[in-house]
């Protein structure tokens, strides 16, 4: 099964807890201190378009790109709830194609994580380099190694609601540096109220900043910044999510 499709329904539901108005709040701060407060951006692993909805409200021209069909059927759902002018494409994030340019190009919630290869990486920054308007801005964040290893290791985590509940089997590959999530998911069927069982395996990798750094230039996009999370602090050896920014290089 593809990772997403039984628990893009209940997505939302586990995810209840992620502060996305903060985090929405943190990077139109970042792309502000660039001189970006307008224009069209581009959320790449846009999922079920929270964040992407937060986005447009805060006047920007948003473009959301994910593979998973499921997933963007939720994100049209709330575009149809809310009224905003949010394309939604439905594209490998290694091969996008867009119509033109972008302000900027954002990716949150450790999209990047689950490009497992670095050749696949690789082509995501070079895609990212095409379509960004000169001065163009590119903001991500990234699990790190430290939270693979620390976090969630070899551990179990588990969820139990009315809706529905999910186990979490995570275990994490120190020399492979591949982490993978096995989920059992017992989701609600709102006619029937019966519960039906999906199982779903998710990978991600963690990547050292020196080689996000390497990936970039290899793409001819120029490092800018790294920060712990939600912080404009260094990034520490603890640091659980980091942000980095890159932008078009400039010659």
């Amino acid at each position: 099964m593809d990772a997403y499709s039984g628990f893009a329904s209940v997505y939302d539901l586990f995810m209840d807890d992620v502060p996305y108005g903060e985090w929405c709040e943190y990077v139109a701060a970042l792309l502000s201190e660039y001189k970006i407060t307008n224009g069209i951006v581009l959320d790449l692993g846009c999922g079920t378009g929270k964040f992407t909805e937060l986005m447009a409200r805060k006047g920007f021209d948003m473009i959301g790109v994910d593979a998973a069909e499921e997933m963007l059927a939720i994100a049209r759902e709330h575009q149809a709830e809310s009224g905003q002018d949010i394309l939604y494409l439905l594209q490998d994030m290694r091969e996008f194609e867009l119509y033109g340019t972008v302000a900027a190009v954002v990716s949150i919630c450790d999209s990047m994580n689950y490009i497992t290869g670095e050749e696949d990486l690789l082509q995501v920054f070079k895609l990212v380099n095409n379509y960004l308007d000169p001065g163009g801005l590119f903001i991500f964040d990234l699990n790190t190694e430290y939270k693979y290893q620390e976090i969630l290791a070899d551990n179990v985590f588990a969820e139990n609601r009315d809706e529905g509940s999910f186990i979490w089997e995570n275990f994490y590959d120190e020399q492979d540096r591949i982490n993978e999530y096995d989920l059992t998911l017992f989701i609600k069927e709102e006619i029937h109220e019966i519960y039906h069982k999906y199982e779903e395996t998710h990978y991600q990798r963690a990547y050292s900043l020196d080689e996000i750094k390497n990936l970039l230039q290899e793409a001819n996009l120029e490092f800018v910044a790294a920060y712990d999370a939600f912080t404009r602090n260094p990034v520490r050896e603890d640091s659980e999510r980091i942000y980095i920014i890159a932008c078009e290089y400039i010659k």
